[in-house]
């Protein structure tokens, strides 16, 4: 990553005074608050009137100890269910915008209400209608859902442009502070802008184009004095623990947030827990599931929506299979030797997108692409040619590959040529969501930590899916496989399928 320029000082960003600082973001958790709020009464209010029409019915227990209408009974439910979503925390500054955690604690939030609710009807026999609850469960929990999805969409927007971002120290050594910058650069939608670096590691006036303010010692003195939103340690610095106590004392009156990376690399949230013992906080990384009821789960979910897909885009398939066949006659189907689970070697399934040549053509394709690019570095001084080509290991992807088809453009596009998957995962060969399948000779000159790919089933989509597809290069997309591999979880898989159909739409890095 190129260093950027150093951002200037918040008293000199002018971002206080146009309120798109702490003050946009106060502004916008009152939005968002109202939103939430709007969502829960058309839920509420609307699966009321559709159980019972405009007259209504009341609700009673036994001997008439409680009797109350659905009108003041929805009236309840709107109030305890939007103050359920602040008690747990869903209008936090550092929460929104970036990450499940926010996604997570609403459905929790939800959850818990209506469970809430049961259990209250069920203690008091009140005869509450299941169709009233089967209705305004999922209009809500889907409705802010939506709600919350396009308002994160609006903050990444805005955060992205500089706006209403949490202005950043960074205390650490030099090499971990500019790790820590980063990883915050690389995420901007998450509004976390470093604007100064405090170190006595480097004699340097920047740290990754950051200007050095001053030691580690100093970082309480002059986040107060700068004004910053947050303080953030590196997973080495020269404070110690006595030290970072005392930091966090001296900031306790300034409302400025103290965040500790530990240096875990690799590992998701979920897998780490914090156990207090004897007063000292250890984090505890419980290692990754590979069996166990979750895989159950996950497998449950794969043959179910494999089927379900499978009928709903039955249509499609037959429609690109005459197509293809039409075209020049060729067979329908591609079938290729690729490595699954444990290093099992199976036959995935895609539409043919290629001409019935195109495995003979490949070694010349190959040859006379490196003779072009070896011209280029003799002509132009190395200039990037017009027709891109991926290197991936032992991968070749051409941007304008003269072996594709009409139709096989078309469908590579859109991923349509793909969908044959569907089978593999019907039979067992492979997931919804996991580790890009590798082929063989790929998997013979995998280094031995890239082994751990093979831990689970590979996937038709995962996070090399939704961060760039073909325009991911080796090293990013074995580092996302063995993200996933590691920090695997039903909840991931089901946000990463949503994500991957706007990936689909979009088209960036297919071809």
């Amino acid at each position: 990553m190129l260093h950027r320029r150093a951002q200037p000082l918040v008293g000199e960003s002018g971002d206080d005074a146009s309120g798109e600082g702490p003050a946009g973001t106060s502004r916008l958790r009152v939005w968002m608050a109202v939103t939430d709020l709007l969502v829960i009464v058309w839920a509420t209010f609307g699966a009321q009137l559709i159980r019972f029409g405009v007259d209504g019915q009341g609700i009673r227990s036994p001997e008439d100890l409680v009797s109350l209408d659905y009108t003041t009974f929805s009236l309840l439910l709107v109030v305890i269910w939007w103050l359920s979503l602040r008690l747990h925390g869903l209008y936090s500054p550092h929460l929104l915008g970036h990450g499940t955690a926010e996604y997570r604690l609403l459905g929790s939030a939800t959850l818990r209400i209506f469970a809430g609710v049961a259990l209250v009807g069920f203690g008091l026999q009140l005869q509450i209608a299941r169709g009233y609850i089967l209705l305004a469960l999922p209009a809500g929990l889907v409705g802010l859902y939506l709600a919350r999805r396009l308002w994160r969409r609006w903050l990444g927007a805005q955060r992205t442009a500089g706006r209403m971002t949490h202005d950043v120290i960074v205390v650490g050594e030099a090499a971990h502070s500019a790790n820590l910058i980063e990883a915050f650069d690389s995420v901007p939608e998450a509004g976390y802008r470093v604007v100064g670096v405090c170190t006595s590691t480097t004699d340097e006036a920047e740290v990754h184009g950051v200007p050095v303010l001053g030691s580690e010692h100093e970082v309480a003195k002059l986040a107060i004095e700068i004004g910053v939103d947050v303080v953030a340690c590196g997973a080495v610095h020269r404070l110690g623990s006595a030290g970072l106590r005392r930091l966090g004392w001296a900031l306790e009156d300034s409302d400025i947030k103290l965040v500790v990376s530990p240096g875990l690399t690799e590992v998701a949230g979920p897998r780490v827990l914090t156990r207090p013992v004897a007063g000292l906080p250890l984090l505890h990384v419980e290692a990754p599931a590979f069996s166990g009821p979750k895989l159950v789960v996950k497998a449950t979910l794969d043959w179910i929506g494999a089927a379900g897909l499978v009928l709903l885009f039955s249509p499609l398939l037959l429609v690109t299979a005459v197509a293809i066949k039409f075209q020049d006659g060729g067979p329908v189907f591609f079938r290729q030797a690729r490595v699954g689970l444990d290093g099992q070697t199976f036959e995935m399934t895609k539409f043919r997108s290629m001409g019935m040549h195109a495995e003979e053509q490949l070694e010349e394709l190959k040859i006379r692409q490196q003779e072009e690019r070896r011209m280029s570095m003799l002509t132009d001084g190395g200039a990037a040619l017009e027709t891109r080509v991926l290197d991936r290991g032992v991968l070749f992807k051409m941007e304008e590959d003269p072996r594709v088809t009409r139709v096989g453009r078309f469908i590579r596009r859109y991923s349509i040529d793909e969908l044959p998957q569907l089978f593999d995962v019907l039979a067992g060969r492979m997931s919804l969501v996991g580790p890009r399948p590798p082929l063989p000779e790929e998997v013979s000159r995998y280094e031995e930590d890239v082994h751990r790919r093979l831990l689970v089933k590979p996937g038709m989509t995962g996070l090399w899916q939704i961060n760039g597809r073909s325009n991911l290069s080796w090293d990013e997309s074995v580092r996302f496989d063995l993200y996933y591999v590691e920090n695997w979880s039903v909840a991931q898989d089901l946000v990463i399928l949503w994500r991957t159909a706007a990936a689909v739409l979009s088209k960036d890095g297919a071809y």
